[in-house]
């Protein structure tokens, strides 16, 4: 029987269509990627996948397999995460993921003070962007930004958030003056002129960026004005950057904790879980933003 975790690369290959993103995900090399599929085709006799402009396709053969390799690699998942969800030692490994803007700001020492107290158990701490699979494993435990989480998840929404107006003194000053043509620092999503600013005089679009402590430093640099959730212009507590008198909508989006529900009886995860709790919900004001009204 050939070995499993030659199937688990090909479907790593199979999802990413790609051997150097194959090899990011399963932290080895792209050499061992190629090894691993030689071997597999050549064990079986098939080619399992072409190599065309838009990346490695499955052929005929690679798509016969597909599903019940897919299903395989599920239920190893699912069995993994049983035997996990009923470990009740206060040790191993727990894969944590957050934004890093949560951690900088708010767990980093709670996590170390964590790390001192339960020393058998080892923090796996991911803050890149992008949602860890916690289904697949590549998280135990998250922290989220979002306004619903997926049903296969437990926890809970510590806080909505509130979201304000930021912009540095400079072009507080100038706006309050009526300025014309309002420089806007906007999210890549955004499509066109947001509608917050038609509270300005014939806004441009001067920058898009996708991380929030970036943004933070474009409006503090002088780029524009930027719709930022609250809690962290207010924890970097810059009298530089100030949020604008106008009043917006409380969001949708909320801080969320949560794991798989197979992970329930974690001691280990609970534990951790209490931890982050009880530090995010020390913050709920700064979230709702009661320091910048």
């Amino acid at each position: 029987m050939h070995s499993w975790d030659d199937f688990k690369i090909f479907l790593s290959v199979a999802e990413t269509g790609s051997y150097s993103a194959s090899a990011r995900k399963m932290g080895v090399n792209h050499s061992t990627i190629s090894r691993r599929i030689q071997n597999l085709e050549s064990a079986h006799g098939v080619k399992l996948f072409e190599r065309t402009t838009k990346g490695y396709q499955l052929t005929d053969a690679g798509e016969a397999i597909f599903d019940v390799v897919l299903q395989a690699s599920e239920a190893t998942n699912q069995a993994s995460r049983m035997l996990s969800g009923h470990d009740d030692r206060l040790e191993g490994e727990i894969k944590l993921t957050m934004p890093h803007e949560i951690f900088d700001r708010f767990l980093a020492k709670p996590l170390a003070q964590f790390c001192v107290d339960y020393p058998q158990i080892k923090i796996n701490l991911g803050v890149k962007p992008g949602l860890k699979n916690i289904a697949n494993r590549e998280a135990d435990l998250a922290v989220r930004i979002t306004p619903e989480p997926p049903e296969y998840l437990i926890g809970r929404r510590v806080t909505y958030m509130q979201h304000g107006l930021y912009v540095n003194a400079h072009w507080a000053e100038k706006i309050k003056n009526g300025a014309q043509n309002v420089p806007l620092v906007l999210w890549p999503h955004i499509k066109g002129l947001p509608e917050w600013s038609s509270h300005f005089s014939n806004p441009q679009v001067a920058m898009y960026v996708d991380d929030l402590s970036s943004m933070y430093e474009a409006v503090r640099a002088g780029m524009g004005v930027a719709r930022m959730p609250c809690f962290y212009p207010d924890s970097v507590n810059d009298a530089s950057v100030i949020r604008l008198p106008i009043e917006q909508d409380l969001s949708n989006w909320g801080i969320w904790l949560l794991n798989h529900v197979d992970l329930r009886y974690s001691a280990r995860i609970n534990k951790c879980k209490q931890l982050l709790a009880l530090h995010l919900e020390k913050h709920i004001p700064l979230f709702l933003g009661a320091f910048s009204k």
